[in-house]
C-alpha cells in the first residue's frame, strides 16, 4: 500500500495541439523531408520552446527576420502566427521559397480586416500590443487603418465618430471573457460597429477554456503546460484563476513547477495550450507520482476532429 498522499488529477479534454499548430509543426517536418536540412524558420513556429528544440535538432534553423536567411535556396517557413504583407512581398523581391504555415483560423481574421478595408470601414484590432500574431494581422493593411485596443478602457481613448463606418476584428487566443468585456465597451460607445461573421477567437481557444472553466472551481490547484510566451496558454491560467482556482501555474516542463503551490493539496486540474505537445503533460503526470498516488479522470467538454491541409508547396510530397 502507497504511504504517498492521495491526488485526484482531473485532466482537461480536449488539451494540446489543435489543428494549426499540428499543421505548422507538419510543414516545417515535411519541408526538411522534401528540401533537406537546413530549412528556415521565421520566428518560433509556435511558441513552445520543446517543439522548437526538436525541430532545431532536425534541422530547422529559427531566425526572426528575414536578413538572417541567405540566398543559397533554401525554404523559408512562416510561422502559425502570420506575418505582416510586407515579409512575403520581401521574400519574393529576393526569390526565396517560402512556405506559409499561417494558421488558417488567422488567414481568416487578415481576410475580414481586408474586406472591411475595402468596403471602407476602419479597424479595431482586440488583441495584445506586441503580440507576433497581433503584428502580422495589423501589417496586413497600411499604417493607421487597423487600431489597436487591449482592454474595455481603451475604447474611451478611440477618436472615431459615433456615425463613422468601422468593424472589429480579434487575435485568435484571447480569453473569451475579456475579449467579450472589450467586445461590450465598443458596442456600448459605437453601436453601427461591424462583428465577425463568426467570431475571432478559434475553436481550440474556446475549447480549451471551457474545459478549464469546468473543472476549475472543484480542485484545489491548476498546472497549465505551455511556454511563458505562449498566448493562449497563458489565457488558460487566468482562466483558471478567475473561475475559482487561486493556485494555478503555468510551467513548461516538470522541472518548472512550484511544488510548494501544490503542498496539501487533494485535487487538481491539469491542462496544455494549443502549442505544448502531449508528451509533456505525461512528463508533469510522472513527476507528480513520485509525490502522490494519483488518481485521474478526463473530463471531456468537447470534442474535436478538425484539420488543415498542407500548404500548395508540400501538398504532392504527402501523396
Amino acid at each position: 500500500m502507497s504511504d504517498k498522499p492521495k491526488l485526484n488529477v482531473f485532466l482537461c479534454a480536449p488539451r494540446g495541439f489543435c489543428a494549426g499548430v499540428v499543421r505548422a509543426i507538419d510543414v516545417v517536418e515535411h519541408a526538411l523531408r522534401k528540401f533537406g536540412a537546413p530549412i528556415y524558420v521565421r520566428h518560433e513556429i509556435v511558441h513552445n520552446r520543446y517543439v522548437v528544440d526538436e525541430l532545431k535538432r532536425k534541422g530547422a534553423i529559427f531566425v526572426e527576420d528575414l536578413d538572417e536567411v541567405p540566398d543559397d535556396g533554401a525554404p523559408v517557413v512562416f510561422s502559425a502566427h502570420g506575418v505582416p504583407k510586407s515579409v512575403p512581398a520581401e521574400a519574393e523581391r529576393r526569390q526565396l521559397l517560402a512556405i506559409d504555415a499561417t494558421c488558417p483560423l488567422v488567414t481568416k481574421v487578415h481576410r475580414e480586416a481586408e474586406i472591411h478595408f475595402r468596403r471602407g470601414r476602419k479597424i479595431v484590432l482586440v488583441g495584445h500590443r506586441g503580440h507576433t500574431e497581433v503584428v502580422g494581422t495589423m501589417g496586413q493593411l497600411p499604417e493607421g487603418a487597423v487600431v489597436l485596443v487591449e482592454k474595455p478602457e481603451d475604447v474611451a481613448h478611440l477618436t472615431f465618430t459615433r456615425d463613422e463606418p468601422l468593424a472589429y476584428v480579434t487575435q485568435t487566443t484571447l480569453s473569451m471573457d475579456d475579449m467579450a468585456e472589450v467586445v461590450a465597451a465598443l458596442l456600448e460607445r459605437y453601436p453601427q460597429i461591424v462583428a465577425p461573421h463568426k467570431q475571432d477567437i478559434c475553436y481550440a481557444t474556446t475549447n480549451r477554456q471551457n474545459a478549464v472553466k469546468e473543472i476549475a472551481a472543484k480542485v484545489d490547484a491548476f498546472v497549465v503546460v505551455g511556454s511563458p510566451n505562449s498566448s493562449n496558454s497563458q489565457r488558460l491560467k487566468e482562466v483558471a484563476e478567475r473561475n475559482g482556482c487561486r493556485r494555478a501555474q503555468l510551467v513548461l516542463r516538470a522541472g518548472d513547477i512550484d511544488w510548494s503551490q501544490l503542498e496539501g493539496i487533494t485535487s487538481l486540474g491539469v491542462t496544455a495550450g494549443a502549442s505544448a505537445p502531449e508528451v509533456l503533460v505525461e512528463e508533469i503526470l510522472d513527476a507528480l507520482s513520485e509525490k502522490f498516488e494519483l488518481i485521474l479522470d478526463t473530463i471531456t467538454t468537447a470534442t474535436e476532429d478538425v484539420s488543415f491541409p498542407l500548404p500548395r508547396e508540400l501538398r504532392e510530397r504527402v501523396a
